[in-house]
């Protein structure tokens, strides 16, 4: 069964995606993790409801500290390396930018893409180590970064024995509804039907992802 695996939100720093996210959903996000084959590092939180049970929340930056272990032609996942997303970072600061779905069967999924015309990455192998031990996973990368369809086309994961909300500890935010929208919605309806994502809307109209929280400080709505 295909699901909403998590929001991703981009920032300039890990430090002032923290901020952001004491600021806007008043919670302190959760531990997460570095990432050395993207030279990224992130912050988690849980937004799990039975309607998206394996959903939550990553806050992720560059790392400045550390050296992408990829091919120096490859390019970091969720666009990072993209000039005009850095500049936004830079002007407007942290914001949603992206989602990745969870498939059971992750070549299959990009084989169905692949055949309406849509190249979503190939299948990369990565793991971090957690205080449970090692988290495993598959993903889909673009040897380029791109998130295809100005971000509302979600990057494929499927993940090992252990899903990472099994050990997050619940802070009172949880995710309401995702909605999708683009201007060439009809492609994006078959690319999201093709994986088992039917249940997603998806309208006509300027690319924009928006999802609806509920957090300690009220309904927020996050937009990219």
């Amino acid at each position: 069964m295909s699901l909403v695996d998590h929001l991703v939100v981009l920032a300039p720093s890990l430090a002032e995606g923290v901020a952001w996210c004491e600021a806007t959903l008043g919670v302190v996000p959760g531990p997460g993790g570095e990432h050395p084959l993207m030279g990224t590092h992130n912050r988690l939180i849980p937004i799990t409801t039975p309607t998206f049970p394996h959903a939550y929340l990553e806050i992720i930056a560059i790392n400045s500290e550390a050296v992408p272990q990829r091919a120096a032609c490859a390019k970091r996942w969720f666009d990072l390396d993209d000039e005009a997303v850095q500049a936004r970072l830079r002007t407007q600061g942290p914001h949603l930018a992206h989602w990745v779905a969870e498939v059971p069967d992750l070549p299959r999924a990009l084989a169905a893409l692949g055949a309406q015309g849509l190249d979503r990455g190939r299948v990369v192998a990565a793991s971090r180590p957690t205080p449970q031990g090692l988290l495993r996973w598959q993903i889909s990368v673009r040897d380029d970064g791109q998130r295809l369809l100005d971000g509302c086309l979600p990057t494929l994961i499927q993940w090992g024995d252990t899903h990472p909300t099994q050990t997050m500890a619940d802070q009172g935010v949880a995710l309401e509804s995702l909605q999708l929208t683009h201007p060439e919605a009809g492609t994006l309806r078959q690319a999201l039907d093709a994986v088992g994502l039917g249940g997603i809307p998806v309208r006509t109209g300027p690319a924009r992802l928006q999802a609806r929280l509920h957090t300690p400080r009220g309904p927020v709505e996050l937009f990219s």
